[in-house]
């Protein structure tokens, strides 16, 4: 099978960028500190500022959450708050409801500490993601139709369409990077009509509260190709790629297709790979019940170069800067164990600053830190794009009484 590039596919390949994986352990401080950026990445600032935490704890088990202002008498007694309705903990329809808020508590406390939204979620994304829903506690894990889709990758080929189609994210990378990925294979799953599984990886199921309800994306460990995950690569001949170069899959009517087939978007993908972006291929894989991807890529950006796609993202997306922020808002719920730690340390050392801004360093060099360079680069950055206040460095920050200057 003969193929030439067209213009969409350079565009593609001019897209593409190189990203690297991030080497991310499960160090405490680390995962707090990514976490408390995370949430200041999304949109910063606290809401909910000294309150007790026994009272707001009450407070979430309403219905909406709450403003709270201190009055200038205040104590601890609840009576003594001036308490506003502002707060809408499902983020205007974009989150279920059902969930047992205990369970998971910052899927709903999450709000207190973000900005208002300045873009609500489409009505339209809101009807998709019910109707996902919908769609995931018909397909998901241990349902009828799931173990009768299993049984595809275990015969090895069919030839008629399946009654359910499966994307199948491989946990892969550093944890920015798979929540990056993450948004990304979700709203691949939302645009093909895909059901979205999760391979668990070493502590997925640690880190992420299931975001749908009733059934879980996390991956069987009885999944029959499970044990391959680590070792898919550009060679593999279950590989997209490796089958278009070797003319393994084609466009034909009536031929055998395989039941699963590896999608290997990494950092190093070559063109061949890269042809997953183009209408054509994707006209090939639609056919393919099962999908498995490893990636560390947010690749939304590419789908927005996708005939196929661009107009079903407008409609999700009428404001494209969103999707990010809509997505992960969406799906990425920290664990309460996780949850309990990230607030420990925003009460610690955010609370009482009436500004925040989320810095994300990456250092590259091998030596042994700090470096000044950095430090340096980061002051400059900071200085220059006037993201904090002017100070003359030269002058004292207290006055001679001790006291801090205004």
């Amino acid at each position: 099978m003969k193929r030439s590039w067209s213009d969409q596919r350079q565009a593609v390949s001019s897209l593409d960028r190189h990203v690297s994986m991030s080497k991310w352990s499960l160090n405490p401080v680390k995962l707090i500190g990514f976490f408390v950026g995370f949430m200041v990445f999304t949109a910063a600032s606290v809401i909910l500022k000294d309150l007790p935490s026994h009272t707001r704890l009450r407070l979430l088990t309403e219905p909406t959450l709450f403003h709270v202002k201190i009055s200038p008498n205040a104590t601890e007694d609840v009576s003594h708050l001036s308490i506003t309705v502002q707060k809408d903990k499902l983020l205007g329809g974009l989150l279920p409801s059902g969930f047992d808020e205990r369970s998971c508590l910052s899927r709903h406390e999450s709000v207190l500490y973000h900005k208002e939204l300045r873009q609500k979620p489409s009505s339209y994304l809101i009807s998709k993601l019910r109707n996902y829903e919908a769609l995931h506690k018909q397909c998901g894990p241990h349902t009828v139709l799931y173990n009768r889709s299993v049984e595809l990758i275990k015969s090895g080929q069919y030839r008629d369409s399946s009654d359910c189609n499966y994307l199948v994210w491989i946990s892969y990378s550093g944890l920015g990077n798979r929540m990056l990925t993450l948004a990304s294979a979700f709203l691949y799953a939302l645009l093909t009509n895909r059901v979205l599984l999760v391979d668990p990886g070493v502590n997925m199921p640690d880190l992420f509260c299931e975001p749908f309800p009733g059934v879980s994306w996390l991956l069987p460990p009885y999944f029959p190709i499970i044990d391959q995950f680590s070792t898919f690569n550009q060679e593999s001949p279950h590989c997209y790629g490796y089958m278009v170069k070797h003319d393994i899959i084609g466009n034909s009517t009536g031929s055998i297709l395989p039941p699963f087939i590896y999608l290997h978007l990494a950092h190093d993908y070559d063109n061949q790979d890269k042809l997953f972006f183009c209408d054509q291929d994707q006209s090939i894989l639609h056919k393919i019940p099962w999908l498995v991807m490893r990636t560390d890529n947010y690749f939304v950006p590419h789908l927005f170069l996708m005939p196929e796609f661009e107009q079903e993202l407008s409609n999700l997306f009428p404001e494209k800067e969103t999707i990010f922020h809509f997505l992960s808002r969406y799906l990425l719920h920290p664990t309460n164990s996780v949850w309990g730690l990230v607030m420990r340390y925003y009460q610690a050392y955010l609370a009482q600053a009436d500004e925040k801004l989320g810095i994300q360093i990456r250092v590259f060099d091998t030596g042994v830190g700090p470096f000044k360079y950095i430090v340096d680069q980061i002051t400059s950055c900071l200085m220059n794009e006037n993201l904090l206040p002017q100070i003359n460095r030269e002058e004292p920050i207290l006055n001679p009484s001790g006291s801090r200057k205004p």
